[in-house]
């Protein structure tokens, strides 16, 4: 790319990224149960961290993906998977015959949503994935591609068919990739051989941005992408109805060591608070907080750069409540050049 194509691309980014500002403390949020169900394993590719987020009253919030505050253009990122100590022979997997199948779903100038099939999944695959007029039924895993100057990057997935979710910002400028890290569940929450949510159907609106979910369980939820650019990937979080008897949101990720794991530190927010407690993920206990952040302060050699992971703006309403200092996002999110 020319020089100066480039510069505009940086400028564009820069102008903003500056205009719509991190979140850091919701304030007046509504207060959450955060209660740390994690478990100490060996092998890195099981997804041993369990943070869940419970209150009734809850019917909308924000999830913001961020990078880690050591990343830099000039570091090693290792994105290599670390099957060490590890023993999946007991966990449950429904095979199908056939090989895995890509689908376009839905393609614009700026926007791409691509699905697969695969042949094999730890569950049986019953939720309905609709794009307009276009339904499939049996998608086991669903991509949102963003455009960027040098082509286009995969920035959210979402697994329909348990409920888990992926989150990354796109990557700066001076860096090609960044790896995915944590996940995280919204709606009802059930256990069954892992936490999972169990959906009836996903219906994606490409203009607005916004993922619709109707729940086995009854109720739905509405999952909007509000920001997306090379700082941070925001997404509004909203219920039809609060969720009881259980959590709402929950947080999933690996730890084995400080030095190997996808998330390393937890700090809360705790209601009426002066100040925020932290601690190491697998050290902390629960909560009663208004904003949660997790993420590294070092770099660890699986997911090296993978964000970090940010909970905040609990509210009894059906949209988060933002400061007033913060401008309502501009669709669409991110400009083909």
């Amino acid at each position: 790319m020319p020089h100066c194509l480039r510069l505009i691309a940086a400028t564009f980014i820069f102008a903003v990224s500056a205009v719509v500002q991190a979140n850091a403390a919701s304030l007046d949020g509504l207060a959450v149960e955060v209660k740390n169900q994690s478990e100490p394993v060996l092998c890195a590719e099981k997804d041993n961290v369990a943070v869940s987020f419970a209150n009734k009253n809850v019917r909308s919030f924000r999830i913001e993906a961020a990078h880690p505050v050591y990343l830099s253009a000039g570091m090693r990122d290792n994105f290599e998977a670390d099957w060490t100590a590890c023993d999946m022979s007991a966990d449950p997997n429904y095979k199908a015959p056939g090989e895995p199948k890509k689908l376009t779903l839905y393609e614009d100038t700026a926007l791409w949503i691509v699905g697969y099939r695969y042949p094999a999944f730890w569950r049986p695959s019953n939720a309905t994935v609709r794009i307009g007029d276009h339904v499939e039924k049996g998608i086991h895993l669903l991509q949102v591609w963003l455009r960027r100057t040098d082509g286009a990057e995969e920035v959210l997935v979402l697994y329909p068919q348990d409920g888990y979710w992926r989150p990354r910002p796109m990557t700066p400028l001076n860096m090609r990739n960044t790896p995915y890290g944590s996940s995280f569940l919204v709606g009802p929450i059930e256990h069954d051989g892992r936490p999972l949510v169990k959906i009836n159907e996903v219906t994606f609106d490409p203009r607005t941005r916004a993922f619709s979910l109707t729940f086995e369980k009854g109720g739905s939820a509405t999952v909007k992408m509000v920001k997306a650019d090379t700082n941070r990937l925001a997404l509004d979080v909203s219920f039809d109805k609060g969720i009881s008897g259980g959590p709402f949101a929950m947080l999933r990720s690996m730890y084995i060591t400080e030095f190997n794991n996808d998330t390393a530190r937890i700090a809360v927010r705790e209601q009426g608070a002066k100040g925020w407690r932290e601690d190491n993920i697998m050290k902390f206990d629960s909560a009663h907080a208004t904003d949660i952040w997790i993420g590294r302060l070092t770099p660890s050699q699986h997911n090296t750069a993978s964000p970090d992971i940010v909970f905040n703006s609990f509210s009894d309403g059906p949209y988060p409540k933002r400061p007033k200092s913060e401008p309502p996002p501009a669709l669409p999110i991110t400009k083909p050049q």
